[in-house]
This record gives C-alpha cells, structure tokens and sequence, in this order.
C-alpha cells in the first residue's frame, strides 16, 4: 500500500467529489412540494420517495464489498455515478409515482449506497492510523454536498421548474462521481494492523456475525441514527408544536442541522483517533438523551429550542462518522466494507424506525422518551463494551503460555 503523498492527496480529493455528489440526494425534501403542485399528488405519498431511497442506501451497501472484489474500486464507482445521474435525469420525465418511486428512490439510493461505503472503506485503508479524522473528511464531505445543494437545488427549482431541476442535478452529479472516480485508487493489501503492538484479526462477514459485538455495535448504531434522523425529519414540525415557533424561524433549524451535522462529522472523527472512539460515542449517547428529554418536557424558547436541536445534529454526525472506523478497529481493514455494510442495516432501519414509533404512540413526546430510553442503554453498552479478544495472528511462534499473554487486552476504544 505503499504511495507518495502526492498520490494519497489525489485520492482524498477524489473521494471528498464522489462523496459530496453523494450526499445531494439529502435535499430531496426541496423536491416534494413542488412534484405535489405539479402532479395534484399526496404529499405524504411523494415524501415516500426518500425513505424509499434511504432503504435502497442501507441494502445497497450488503452488495456493495462483493461488487467491489469483482470490478474494483474505480469503476464500480464510475457505474454508480452515471447510474445516479441517469436515474436523477430519468427522474425528469416521470409521470406516476410508481416511476418516481422506482427511479428516485430504488436506483438513486441503490446506486449512492454502493459507492458512498466503497470510497469511504477504501479511503480508511489508505489511512489506518487515522481512521477517525479520515472518515470524518470522507463523511463530512458527504455533508457539505448536502448544505451545498440545498442552495444549488433551490435555486434551479425556482429558476427553471422542479422537472428540469431534475435533469441539471442529475448531469451534475454524474459529472461530479464519475470524475472523481478516476482519481480514487485501490487500496491494496493491508499488512497485518497493530494495536498497543498485539496483531489483529481480519475477520470474515461470517466471523464477524458469531462474536457479540457485531449485535451490541447493530444496537448502539440503530439509536444513533434513529435519533438523528427522526429529528433532521420533523425538526421544524418540533419547532411549531413544542417551541411555539413561527414557521420561517422554526424552517432555520434545517439550516442548523446541516451545518451542525457536518461540524460533528469533522471535529468527533478526529477526537475519535484521540481520546478512545468508545469514549466519544458513550458521551454522544448522554448528550443526545439530555437533550431530547429537554425537548419533551422543558419550557422551550428560540434559545434553548435551537441548542437541543444543534447537540442532536452535532452528535449524529460524529456517531455516522465514527462507526465505520470503530468497525475496522473491531474486525480489521481487509473486508471492511462488507462489515461495515451489516451494521450499516442501522441506519436504513433506524430512519425507517422513528416514524413508525410515532404512528404507534401518537406525537412527538413519547417518541423522544423511547429516544431517551434507547440512548441510556446505548450508552451503558458503548461504556462496557470490549474489542473482541483474539491471539495473535502467528500461532505457530507462540506456545499456548505465550498465546494466553497475546490475547487482545483492552484498548484505548474504551
């Protein structure tokens, strides 16, 4: 894996354009009022469009690792960019749900998920001693290509319509993808990692699924993401019902999320490489249960409204960026795409998750109670959780005293 640091710089900064044409899609909620003016369609039936695409991301990333052994990094990603952008421009000429359905959401979240873990994945192995800060300017990049469009995007749906707003996002995009893809190099082997000077394991999917952590990372992943993005979904709702808010000031708190979003995606990333990845999380999970339990219950102004809602978003962002790296310190570089895709299954169910717990209970305050409940025990699991233990990876120059002495001890992850 050897290269000059001219080269590397090249891949973060193919990375960093694939990864902001990625996260564009997180403007779609500009799209929907204009397709319902448009079509006299529901608008709850074309907000279904993203969860349709928020779905495809998560099972896209089951796929994404055997995709990539088979056609390797650089066009695996090429195909998704121009397989994105067709399914955006596509998107222009629709005139039924079942083909907005279809073409904005299966395709263009199939196709964002499948390059949005492989570069990610890829860009760690490039820098395993930096998982975290590297991660978090992968995924903070995905961000800011969300904040970027939301002005790009608006802009072009009030300038030349919501259909042909479709068509210039989608070349855009494709553009964006495609080019940086011819940037991204694959990573190669990775030596054996080390960790406080004892090797790690690479663990296989199959490996991974038998040892308790892979269940208690699923668990702790799924509150972190249903937490956030039940809240970036209905902030502003929030805003009007609880905090007694007008709709244009309580409409700010989108803002806010996004640039709260990605601020934690870049300052806990690198914390993460710091202080103890777990540490980090275990702290989220505290914050994000205060402040949801303020939401519920206190007195809410403009002040304390907006501080609970930037913690929430400051805090899911760094969560989003960590896991990735807390997963490679736990079953290794080699296949981490592939382990990193089954906990990502958190995420697509968590998004789907908070809408569902709020049809069954009725509103807001219940939810954000079961939110609270779900990061007290996420935070109890993050403190007690311990690396898997293994021996070292050369069995054969040890005894089985000396294996007893390389067991993997705890780690700086807690």
């Amino acid at each position: 894996m050897k290269t000059s640091t001219g080269n590397r710089l090249l891949i973060v900064l193919g990375t960093i354009i694939v990864q902001m044409g990625l996260g564009t899609i997180y403007t779609w909620s500009l799209f929907n009022q204009p397709l319902v003016d448009k079509f006299g369609w529901e608008l709850s039936s074309v907000a279904i469009t993203f969860s349709i695409t928020t779905f495809a991301l998560a099972i896209a990333t089951l796929f994404a690792g055997k995709l990539q052994d088979k056609w390797g990094i650089r066009r695996l990603v090429g195909c998704a960019g121009i397989v994105l952008g067709i399914g955006l421009i596509l998107s222009s000429q629709v005139s039924s749900l079942w083909m907005l359905y279809l073409l904005a959401g299966f395709i263009v979240g199939f196709a964002d998920g499948t390059a949005y873990i492989t570069t990610l994945s890829n860009l760690i192995k490039w820098f395993p001693k930096n998982k975290g800060l590297i991660s978090g300017i992968s995924v903070g990049a995905y961000g800011t290509g969300s904040l970027l469009f939301k002005y790009i995007n608006g802009s072009l749906i009030e300038s030349v319509g919501v259909t042909q707003a479709f068509l210039i996002w989608g070349i855009i995009v494709l553009v964006m993808i495609l080019g940086g893809s011819f940037l991204i190099r694959e990573a190669q082997a990775v030596e054996v990692s080390k960790l406080n000077g004892v090797a790690t394991k690479d663990y296989t999917v199959k490996e991974m699924l038998k040892t308790k952590q892979a269940y208690l990372l699923f668990v702790i992943f799924f509150t972190a993401c249903m937490s956030g993005l039940y809240l970036i979904g209905i902030v502003k709702d929030v805003g009007v019902s609880l905090a007694g808010l007008d709709i244009a000031t309580a409409g700010n708190a989108v803002a806010l999320v996004a640039i709260f979003n990605t601020t934690g995606r870049l300052i806990l990333g690198a914390l993460s490489d710091k202080v103890g990845r777990l540490k980090v999380v275990s702290v989220t999970f505290l914050v994000m249960a205060t402040a949801v339990t303020i939401l519920s219950f206190a007195d809410l102004n403009y002040g304390l409204f907006f501080g609970c809602v930037a913690a929430i978003a400051f805090c899911f962002g760094g969560n989003i960026t960590i896991f990735p790296a807390i997963v490679a310190d736990f079953f290794g570089l080699k296949n981490q795409s592939k382990n990193y895709g089954i906990i990502y299954q958190g995420f697509g169910i968590g998004a789907l998750a908070g809408s569902f717990i709020a049809a069954m209970l009725g509103g807001f305050v219940p939810t954000f109670t079961v939110i609270a409940v779900l990061c007290v025990i996420s935070f109890l699991i993050a403190i007690t959780l311990k690396v898997p233990v293994q021996v070292e990876s050369h069995p054969e120059r040890t005894n089985s005293k000396d294996k007893m002495r390389h067991m993997r001890p705890d780690t700086k992850l807690n």
